[in-house]
């Protein structure tokens, strides 16, 4: 069956109706629960979804309205953008991680009305702040646990929509008029708001038609070869794009099955069991999957370790070219990779949960070139594509046979792509966003007149047509001498050890450039019990001079990385300190994406660039912090400064000219 959306099929409830008419019995939706799997098929997905519209509808949402969706990855709040998408309604999902002054923002300013949350944590942060959204009438839960005292006027569960709405489908005349508003909907309409991360600021809303998000699932579905066969498992934020794309557009265009896991720390166990054949993930998935690795194997003995060593070896040397079914690989090279596939191979796949998958993607940032040619190494035909939410993901993707871990890929079909004079990337599609929600003025300035997109980005093409992205088009600088400053670039290089979480380096505009890193307390606490160190908190470990000894070891490692290249060899790291604390997102470090938000950085830590910039070997700082329950605190610290050893770059050579 294609995956091709008719000229009829032009919205997502259209298109359930087609699946539950070719493919009945074929299962749509799995969800783990107490661990066992619970399925519904897409005949049992549409009849819930026709009643739970006509539930919402009961509740006063119109065509036109908003209704927001919180929690995480649950069968009942996918289904509720499909209800909510029947009768005319505009989901707008939100980053269920989000604190409660985030949420008001985005639901007031998105004017919602409803909202569909996943338990008592998210009806809490809601009605903590209720009095800033007063347009908000009712709350839908999908758990109940908790909520039985709570005032009942307002707060409904889902399951007792659904059942309100199967009652008033008994009537055929309502039947009639429900399916009225399905035909009614058409391809120009208004499908979701996707709000941004707000990396620079505010989020925005980016408003998707159907249309758009259609044709960039048809992308993707005809690209990969996607169809009802098909597992994913959907754990990634459903407020995100990539999430919206993989896990709702194209499986309701392709009809393959959608399977939800009990929560984030069964994720690969679930996986496993399912048997996934499409998976997604962004770089830092990716890392920590393979620093726990990296420290289980430092566990194991003597022998374990050196056969592992031995045979990930030879995958690092010709893996990739088996993958890619490359020429040249000989027949000893190959008989061993086999062997080392029975012992060492697979096993890493089967903990990955990756044993079924045909193909995996990364992309939100640039994966570190060598974290990338590992899984591909041991088998996992791992792509990278870039992509927006303005372009409803798709921008490049990488060809079989044509994957390279330093560039983003070709442009994807039906994707224009031009480089403008400053070296920014620009794009169009058919999966272009319509507008930023009540912000004509950033919409006219993010697309140009001839329909182009701005994507904020610095890039060009190489000899070969592929695509690299440097960084943020507003981050790479240049230092005073001329050198060119690419921060995410030397960041991406440092986070490949397993010991390094986070980096954010600084040099625009600066003699030299200075780091700010965090260490991983998984790999560096496990480390530290190997090695005899003791310690009573992040902060005390984070400060340790052996601890100092292992990152500077890196962070050389990488100076000698980046005298080897022309472009980037001026820019170096001469000092670098270890944060006292982690980055995170609920301080208002990171965004809800995981990206690092400099600007903030900058700003709150400004002592500490003080200090790596003025020649102090040590700085003091207080830090306010957010506790998982809301509370407040700080943190003081006195944080120590290392230089670092410059080697000489071995060629000089300028940017070159942005190609298109």
């Amino acid at each position: 069956m294609t995956t091709a959306a008719s000229s009829r099929d032009d919205t997502f409830p259209k298109l359930l109706a087609r699946n539950a008419l070719v493919r009945p019995n074929r299962t749509a939706f799995r969800h783990k629960d107490f661990g066992v799997w619970q399925s519904w098929t897409w005949a049992e997905v549409h009849e819930v979804v026709r009643a739970y519209a006509s539930g919402l509808q009961s509740l006063g949402l119109k065509r036109g309205g908003k209704i927001a969706i919180i929690g995480h990855n649950r069968p009942h709040l996918y289904w509720t953008m499909i209800a909510a998408q029947w009768i005319g309604a505009i989901p707008v999902p939100v980053y269920a991680d989000s604190v409660a002054d985030e949420m008001a923002y985005v639901l007031a300013h998105a004017e919602v009305t409803h909202a569909a949350v996943q338990d008592q944590e998210q009806v809490d942060k809601l009605l903590s702040v209720a009095e800033r959204m007063p347009q908000l009438g009712r709350i839908l839960y999908d758990e109940d646990r908790g909520l039985r005292d709570y005032d009942h006027s307002r707060l409904h569960s889902i399951r007792s929509v659904v059942e309100e709405g199967r009652a008033r489908l008994a009537d055929g005349a309502e039947r009639e008029k429900l399916e009225a508003e399905k035909q009614a909907g058409n391809g120009a309409d208004l499908a979701i708001i996707l709000y941004t991360s707000g990396t620079t600021g505010r989020p925005k809303g980016v408003m998707l038609t159907f249309e758009s998000v259609i044709a960039a699932a048809e992308i993707g579905c005809d690209f990969d070869k996607l169809d009802e066969t098909d597992e994913i498992i959907a754990y990634l934020p459903i407020a995100w794009v990539g999430d919206h794309i993989f896990s709702y557009a194209q499986a309701i265009l392709a009809g393959l099955c959608v399977n939800c896991p009990e929560n984030p720390e069964t994720i690969a166990e679930d996986r496993r069991e399912i048997g996934a054949t499409y998976v997604f993930a962004p770089p830092r998935i990716f890392e920590s999957m393979l620093t726990l690795t990296m420290v289980r194997m430092e566990d194991a003995g003597a022998l374990k370790r050196r056969m592992f060593k031995f045979f990930i070896d030879h995958a690092n040397k010709v893996g990739e070219r088996i993958l890619n079914r490359q020429a040249g690989v000989g027949a000893w090279d190959r008989l061993l990779w086999h062997v080392g596939n029975v012992l060492v191979y697979a096993p890493l796949r089967n903990r990955f949960g990756m044993t079924r998958v045909k193909v995996g993607y990364t992309a939100g940032e640039a994966i570190g070139p060598e974290i990338f040619r590992f899984y591909r190494s041991i088998g996992v035909n791992l792509k990278q594509l870039y992509g927006q939410t303005e372009a409803s993901v798709y921008i490049t993707m990488q060809p079989n046979g044509e994957i390279r871990a330093d560039t983003v890929g070709r442009p994807a079909p039906r994707v224009e792509i031009r480089i403008d004079e400053n070296g920014e990337v620009l794009y169009r599609s058919p999966g272009v966003f319509v507008g930023y929600y009540k912000d004509e003025d950033k919409t006219a300035e993010t697309k140009t007149p001839d329909g182009f997109v701005r994507s904020g980005d610095a890039g060009f093409f190489d000899e070969t047509g592929h695509l690299k992205i440097i960084d943020r088009a507003k981050d790479v600088g240049k230092m005073r001498d001329g050198s060119l400053f690419p921060p995410k670039y030397i960041e991406n290089k440092l986070k490949f050890y397993p010991n390094i979480k986070e980096a954010v380096c600084f040099g625009d505009g600066r003699d030299f450039v200075g780091c700010f890193i965090n260490i991983d307390l998984v790999a560096v606490s496990n480390w530290a019990e190997r090695n005899g160190v003791t310690y009573a908190s992040y902060q005390e470990l984070a400060g340790h001079p052996l601890v100092y000894e292992m990152i500077e070891k890196h962070v050389d490692e990488v100076n000698r990385s980046l005298a080897s290249e022309p472009r980037m060899g001026g820019a170096q790291i001469k000092r670098f300190l270890i944060l006292h604390k982690e980055l995170d997102a609920d301080d208002g470090e990171l965004t809800r994406t995981q990206k690092v938000r400099r600007g903030f950085i900058a700003e709150r830590y400004d002592p500490l660039i003080q200090a790596l910039y003025n020649g102090s070997t040590e700085a003091d700082i207080s830090t306010e912090v957010t506790f998982e329950d809301g509370r407040k605190g700080v943190i003081a610290a006195r944080v120590k400064v290392r230089d670092m050893k410059l080697y000489p770059v071995k060629q000089a050579a300028p940017l070159p000219e942005a190609a298109e």
